[in-house]
């Protein structure tokens, strides 16, 4: 049954947000070792790729921020009868019953903050694929349309083209502002340009992998 977004009380701190959206992430882009142990959980929350800002978490704010999540039904501790180790799952899918469109944005968002909708086509390649900007659009729609909304779109600042989206998880937002160029440093930005063009790639070959093992496998079935 799908819940009201305020049935849960699902506002989300600092912590609780990339904790859900690392599971999230992790689901589709490494499924064979979903759900994640504390351990693999704690360095996906403070990987130094794709996240905005990097975070510093200690097991013991991931797993209070798993506690919580879990008082609000969207985690989950689950014991695997093949691992002696506890593993940890999102929920977000039985909450909400987003879609795969809708789920990429929204973990999009949750790991790197506001987006234009250019950028949520380029970040969220790994998780799913969109055609168009038309596609993105759609379904920041959606998002945007439900009871209460999930998403909101921010004033445009001015001398940029594009407006940016955000998630409402972790409550309103009234706007945004880029973070300082030192952050970044020389060359920043375009490295993580290249760095995100790699990693589409790889996502890209990957699922040509796994299509060519299953027509093999198909194939193979034919002889059997």
């Amino acid at each position: 049954m799908r819940m009201r977004l305020d049935s849960v009380n699902p506002q989300l701190n600092e912590a609780e947000a990339r904790v859900l959206g690392a599971l999230m992430e992790k689901e589709a882009t490494t499924p064979d070792y979903y759900p994640l142990s504390l351990n693999a959980l704690v360095n996906a929350c403070n990987q130094k790729s794709n996240r905005e800002p990097v975070m510093d978490l200690d097991e013991g704010a991931v797993r209070e921020a798993l506690d919580l999540l879990d008082e609000k039904g969207l985690a989950r501790a689950m014991s695997l009868l093949d691992s002696r180790v506890t593993k940890y799952a999102h929920r977000l899918q039985e909450v909400f019953n987003f879609d795969r469109r809708e789920t990429a944005i929204l973990c999009v968002l949750l790991l790197r903050g506001p987006q234009t909708p250019g950028e949520l086509r380029t970040r969220g390649e790994r998780l799913h694929h969109f055609e168009d900007l038309d596609s993105v659009e759609l379904a920041l729609n959606r998002l945007m349309e439900r009871d209460p909304p999930v998403v909101k779109r921010l004033p445009r600042i001015p001398g940029t083209k594009e407006s940016r989206y955000t998630h409402l998880l972790c409550g309103d937002v009234e706007g945004w502002e880029p973070p300082p160029e030192s952050v970044s440093g020389p060359g920043g930005h375009r490295d993580e340009e290249r760095l995100i063009r790699l990693e589409n790639e790889v996502a890209s070959l990957q699922r040509e992998v796994a299509d060519l093992k299953q027509q093999f496998a198909d194939f193979r079935k034919q002889f059997e």
